[in-house]
């Protein structure tokens, strides 16, 4: 066979695996040296990303959280996908239903971990970057740290250190040195140093990391190009009043590759999201801190259910980021009555690349239906989409996160990052049936 020849079998290779999901693609990277080398060239990534596979979706992590004492059936996390709606408005008028199917990818409990899942992040943190997902639970539970590429299932644990057990941590990606973080914030009430560690080839390590604000921390974080958002609250710290107003909310912002923190004051308790590439807080106009109010209870759910009306008016209010340096934001504000909305069973998954706003149901329960909602601000209609495909293998009511954008990033090598495979387990499948005979 001569060069020519070869060349033009390789492109025909690389043009059918180009339209393949990402897991099959990792696969193909361990056929040989040569297949690995092609799946890694920039011409395969840019030809990746131009396919449909390729394209953002949505991303399920559902826990089940079991009993905490048991020695199993605890902190069991399953990943499912699906392609986010493009232009959902024209699939479908906004009064109508849209059904689509997840697809499963993995269900996994590595090393028995046993993390479970709190909504309040003094108790558990999840975190997404650039296709990889991250889980650090109460310190009671599960001290190490895991990084796991929800899709093929293969993860890491992070080295053990001490933390006390209101743990706060987060993840990030730096898109130019192509490197993960993991900053953990130490409690400010508590025992401990704030630390830093790259993930990634060679010894990992915990470093210590200053941070000139003492806070604590408020929300989730969300890493927009590079950088590490999320919001504190630095009451002990600052005060500073205007038109009457105590400001002692801030976004904390940290530089993932300078490893450097600035802040930003705001005037209230907010979610923050990733808006079309810039930061934006999101919020409800009577929103609250309920975990703050509940003191870590898990009575969430009670609460929720008799202090948040039913046809309460849903005004929303997003502030978009337009300068960093000046903080300047754009400020918009959308009202909407709609009786298949009910905000105390949402959380905010965050925006699609075109603008769309997701909430998602906060909790999977076998037997009933499951929706995400597609808000449009320009347009201020809300979609409605049903979600099948979790099949009936939960028992029980089960925690679950949505994360919007999901695209695995083929410049990152997870086959070196990532050393561990988790075999599936193997109770149940995901149509209700039992995989032993």
């Amino acid at each position: 066979m001569n060069s020519s020849s070869l060349i033009s079998n390789n492109d025909l290779i690389l043009e059918i695996l180009s339209r393949l999901p990402s897991k099959s693609v990792t696969r193909f990277r361990c056929v040989s040296k040569l297949w690995a080398s092609m799946l890694c060239s920039l011409y395969f990534k840019e030809l990746f990303l131009t396919r449909s596979s390729a394209k953002p979706r949505l991303l399920f992590a559902i826990i089940e959280n079991g009993d905490e004492d048991a020695e199993a059936g605890c902190g069991v996390w399953s990943f499912f996908s699906l392609p986010q709606l493009e232009y959902p408005y024209e699939q479908s008028p906004s009064t109508s239903l849209v059904v689509a199917a997840a697809e499963f990818h993995v269900r996994f409990s590595p090393d028995s971990l046993k993390i479970n899942h709190y909504y309040n992040v003094r108790h558990c943190s999840c975190g997404y970057a650039s296709g990889l997902f991250y889980i650090h639970g109460n310190r009671c539970q599960a001290r190490p740290a895991l990084i796991c590429n929800p899709i093929t299932g293969r993860y890491e644990i992070l080295p053990e250190r001490y933390t006390y057990r209101k743990a706060y941590s987060f993840f990030g990606f730096d898109p130019v040195e192509k490197q993960y973080k993991v900053l953990y914030m130490a409690y400010p009430y508590g025992p401990g140093r704030h630390r830093i560690l790259t993930f990634g080839y060679g010894d990992m390590r915990w470093r210590k990391i200053n941070c000139s604000l003492r806070h604590e921390v408020k929300s989730d974080g969300v890493c927009i190009n590079g950088v590490l958002y999320y919001l504190g609250d630095a009451s002990d710290s600052i005060h500073v009043s205007s038109d009457d107003v105590t400001l002692h909310y801030v976004i904390v912002c940290f530089d993932v590759r300078s490893e450097e923190f600035t802040f930003i004051e705001v005037e209230r308790f907010c979610r923050l999201i990733n808006y079309k590439g810039k930061l934006a807080v999101i919020y409800w106009e009577d929103d609250e801190d309920v975990y703050e109010i509940c003191n870590g209870s898990k009575d969430l759910e009670k609460y929720l259910e008799e202090n948040l009306e039913v046809d309460a008016t849903n005004e929303l209010h997003v502030w978009v980021l337009e300068d960093v340096e000046k903080q300047e934001w754009s400020r918009y504000a959308y009202t909407w009555t709609d009786d298949k909305f009910f905000r105390r069973h949402v959380s905010f998954a965050g925006a699609t690349v075109l603008g769309e706003i997701v909430f998602s149901v906060r909790k999977y329960t076998p037997k009933q239906p499951f929706y995400v909602y597609y808000f449009n601000p320009e347009r201020k209609t809300l979609q409605r989409v049903e979600i099948q495909g979790f099949g009936e293998a939960f028992k029980t009511s089960c925690s679950i996160r949505t994360f919007v954008n999901h695209v695995e990033d083929l410049n990152v090598n997870d086959l070196e990052l990532l050393k561990s495979v988790h075999p599936p387990l193997e109770e149940t499948d995901y149509e209700g049936n039992s995989d032993s005979e």
